[in-house]
């Protein structure tokens, strides 16, 4: 299928691993052309030489207004936002003191915040583009062992479908993806520990995981990278013209609700 993004220029925040570089990966592959972010040149420079296609390289801490402003003027006129930054941290609530709440705000949604309202007028002025957030299943089932985390991916839901409505009317579109738990690298390094520590295989402690963490899992594994990057290209495509507004689920059926 064709997704009719060639030369589109999109900017995939926090993709030089996991699902922001699978993002980054899908969307070269279709033709557009990637702004690959991450904080470290050498981890952008790694990311932009493993992708098949068009990919740009941005260095830099998109949580900061300095460089979200930087990577706007380095590359104006940004037609598909894919707002993927983000931190996780298991900590249990009476020990998540007041900056955390903050810090992990200020990355998961204040970032894609501002990047949407830098890369809004150029929008506009086409009357044509693509935000999308990447939330979590963690928004809809808040998990007990960061709810700070939570917090955020909800706020993500509450943004997305705010900018939608201000955008009725508009050739454009805004929608989150949530994904289940994922294979990503952070999860997958810190799964192996968790799993090491315990003297458990990978697989013993997924099974393990999926039946006592999240057992509402239909799947009953966790889901690769390249799982959520399918859905976030079709998003970006303008053959999704019909969908804005939404919050749209692949989370391997975590989330116990038909709608």
């Amino acid at each position: 299928m064709d997704l009719k993004i060639k030369g589109k220029l999109a900017l995939v925040s926090g993709s030089t691993a996991g699902i922001g570089f699978a993002i980054a990966s899908q969307l070269a592959a279709e033709g557009a052309r990637v702004i690959v972010n991450g904080r470290s040149q050498q981890a952008v420079d790694s990311a932009v030489a493993k992708i098949q296609g068009e990919a740009l390289g941005f260095a830099g801490d998109l949580g900061t207004p300095e460089a979200a402003e930087a990577v706007v003027a380095r590359f104006p006129g940004i037609e598909i936002l894919v707002n993927n930054l983000g931190i996780f941290e298991p900590k249990a609530f009476e020990d998540i003191p007041d900056e955390d709440w903050r810090r992990f705000f200020d990355v998961n949604v204040l970032s894609g915040v501002r990047l949407a309202r830098l890369c809004l007028p150029a929008m506009k002025r086409a009357d044509w583009g693509r935000i999308i957030f990447i939330s979590s299943e963690s928004a809809i089932q808040i998990p007990a062992e960061m709810i700070h985390y939570g917090m955020t991916k909800t706020a993500q839901l509450a943004v997305a479908r705010g900018l939608a409505e201000s955008l009725a009317g508009t050739r454009i579109t805004v929608n989150s993806v949530l994904p289940g738990p994922t294979r990503s690298r952070g999860v997958g390094d810190f799964v192996d520990a968790l799993a090491k520590s315990d003297g458990k295989s990978f697989d013993e402690f997924e099974r393990e995981f999926f039946e006592k963490v999240r057992p509402t899992s239909l799947i009953k594994r966790f889901e690769e990278p390249e799982e959520i990057a399918a859905m976030v290209a079709y998003l970006a495509s303008p053959l999704s013209s019909g969908t804005t507004g939404a919050a749209l689920r692949v989370d391997g059926g975590c989330t116990k609700s038909a709608f």
